[in-house]
């Protein structure tokens, strides 16, 4: 069985991510390609895609947003995802016994003897009006019949996990702060959510493997339960065994992917791109030694923006009054300097709408 280094994966992981060469296609199909894009903080999208996509602007998102081709909702891994409507809703029913499990296991003492069924019946029924309610005025419709319950517990168990939630824009547009307000996706998107089959085959689950292994792959099967936080997939990964091929990765670990997906040669060269906080080219994987170090394996979880030269998490960066800075986690080379400087340019003018180019590059470390 061919084995695949960590370069051969990291230039396969940036080719799928459109993070080897910026990708010239419609927004709307990027970010259906990417199976969507980790948006708990709401303007981390915007680099995520401009940092993918060739002449971004943020009035594509934004359009996208309000025209509710794409919706930003509870998903993988019960994380706030700014999706295609329509994985939006093919999706959701798949997701959603590990969306009530994860909530129900953090808030284990605080729900205990709560029927959620009975739970979930009542808040539709308050969210019926298609009225737009943020979390505390959903609670506070309920508070009469479970008044024992948290009220932050009661409330993630009912827009995370137990009704399909849209967040309304203006959440998640440019430039803009605003409050969390839900009303159902089918109310929002005019659709209902798709049911999955009573039995027979687990075509929901296969469609999710084929989808993750054409954006992340080649992949272990534990990057795809890391990346979208379901247990119930090996039925699905076996069916699709014999449309798969098959590699080891240098820890012995077998890897599956699409036959005729893109693996790229190893010594392609990869551009310097800046990623967004929390963005899945790094949280899409169990195993992230493909594209950051373990030493720095940490930063992906606590919503730090990442640097990558060659291909690797190398930096770290931040924006403030109108310049990027970058802070070096190992030394960079006079040419590394020179490229980060030059994307760093253009990330300034992009977040300040052209206003500064600014860059500043710290030391590198000894």
């Amino acid at each position: 069985m061919t084995v695949l280094d960590s370069r051969a994966l990291n230039r396969a992981t940036l080719a799928r991510q459109f993070l080897l060469a910026r990708a010239d296609a419609p927004v709307l199909d990027v970010v259906a390609h990417l199976c969507g894009l980790q948006a708990q903080e709401p303007q981390e999208p915007f680099v995520g895609l401009w940092s993918r996509v060739r002449a971004f602007h943020p009035a594509a998102l934004d359009g996208l947003l309000t025209g509710r081709d794409v919706v930003r909702t509870h998903l993988m891994r019960r994380t706030v995802h700014l999706v295609t409507a329509d994985d939006a809703l093919a999706w959701r029913a798949r997701h959603d016994t590990m969306l009530r499990g994860r909530v129900l296991t953090t808030y284990r003492r605080e729900l205990a003897g709560l029927d959620p069924d009975e739970v979930a019946a009542a808040g539709r029924e308050v969210m019926a009006d298609g009225r737009p309610r943020t979390m505390a005025e959903l609670v506070d419709a309920l508070t009469d019949r479970w008044p024992a319950p948290p009220r932050r517990a009661l409330g993630e168990l009912l827009v995370a996990a137990l009704i399909p939630m849209a967040q309304l824009p203006p959440r998640g547009l440019w430039r803009t702060k605003a409050g969390v307000r839900n009303v159902p996706l089918a109310t929002w998107l005019g659709r209902d959510v798709t049911p999955l089959p009573p039995d027979g085959p687990d075509e929901a689950g296969q469609a999710l493997v084929r989808r993750y292994l054409t954006a992340y792959g080649p992949a272990a099967s534990a990057d795809l339960r890391a990346w979208c936080g379901l247990a119930g997939l090996p039925a699905a990964v076996e069916a699709l065994r014999e449309e798969l091929v098959t590699f080891r990765d240098e820890r012995g670990r077998q890897l599956l992917d699409l036959p005729d997906a893109p693996r790229p040669d190893p010594d392609t060269p990869a551009p310097v791109r800046f990623l967004p906080a929390f963005d899945n080219a790094l949280l899409g994987y169990h195993d992230r030694s493909r594209i950051v170090d373990d030493a720095h394996r940490g930063l992906s979880v606590t919503g730090t923006r990442v640097v990558l030269v060659d291909g690797r998490v190398a930096a770290t960066w931040t924006a403030t009054a109108g310049t990027v800075i970058v802070t070096p986690l190992r030394r960079l080379s006079r040419s590394d300097r020179a490229a980060v400087a030059e994307e760093g340019r253009s990330l300034a003018s992009f977040l300040s709408d052209d206003d500064s180019d600014r860059v500043q590059i710290d030391s590198s470390p000894a």
